[in-house]
Order: C-alpha cells, then sequence, then structure tokens
C-alpha cells in the first residue's frame, strides 16, 4: 500500500488560490481546468472548487466563516521565515489570526486563514531550547 497522503481542500475559485499560495512562496500548480496540486514539503493538498468537492464527498464543504474543520501546521526553519511568511500572507490577502508570538520560551509562531477561511499555522521549533525529559 502506498504511504503517500493527498488532501483535498475546497475553494471557491482554484486560479485565485493558486496565485495565493503562490504569492505566499508556497508552489502551487494548475492541473487542468478544475483543480490545482499545492506541495509543502512532502505533503500534497489538491484545491477543488467546492462542488466538485461536495461530489467527492457526498456532503456540503465547511462553511469557514462559521466553523473550522482542520488547521494544516508547518514548520518553519526558522522565526525570521515565520515573520516573512505571515507578510507575504498580509500581502496576498489572507487573514492573521495569531500574531507572530513565543510560546514556552522554544516555539515560535503565527495563524492565518487563506482566502477561503482555511486555517494554516506556522511554527518554529528550536530544539536547543527544548525541555529535556
Amino acid at each position: 500500500m502506498s504511504q503517500e497522503i493527498w488532501i483535498n481542500l475546497p475553494v471557491k475559485d482554484v486560479e485565485r488560490s493558486t496565485a495565493f499560495f503562490n504569492d505566499i512562496g508556497f508552489q502551487a500548480d494548475s492541473v487542468g481546468t478544475e483543480r490545482a496540486k499545492l506541495v509543502i514539503g512532502q505533503t500534497t493538498i489538491l484545491l477543488f472548487p467546492n462542488a466538485v468537492f461536495e461530489q467527492f464527498t457526498g456532503t456540503k464543504a465547511t462553511d469557514t466563516s462559521q466553523s473550522a474543520e482542520v488547521i494544516f501546521s508547518i514548520g518553519a526553519k526558522s522565526r525570521e521565515d515565520v515573520d516573512a511568511c505571515i507578510q507575504q500572507v498580509e500581502a496576498a490577502g489572507g487573514t492573521i489570526f495569531g500574531k507572530p508570538s513565543d510560546t514556552d520560551g522554544w516555539m515560535y509562531g503565527a495563524a492565518f486563514a487563506d482566502l477561503d477561511g482555511h486555517r494554516w499555522n506556522l511554527l518554529y521549533m528550536d530544539e536547543s531550547k527544548m525541555p529535556k525529559r
């Protein structure tokens, strides 16, 4: 059995979402006319129009203005990477709902919502400062 995971994510406008993710430094490419492929590290996220996603699942897509179904957490290489990405998100029209901040003395992160309201968490972990067990 393959060990790859592909995440399917509903979006209102595939082209607009593809541009947003490219603007914030991710790699997103159109695949045909009805979807785009977003690659972050070794994870593939396929962007589908809401109607296509709803056909796959047999149910309505989550109304992200009312609730959240998932938060995607992405590891950053440095505090500066977190800050730079958040600046790119703001410039590209995303919404920051967690400003960059320190947690527990060894983690630094921020959180944003993309154009469709899906939630993302950026986190840099300084393992040299991680508490020892």
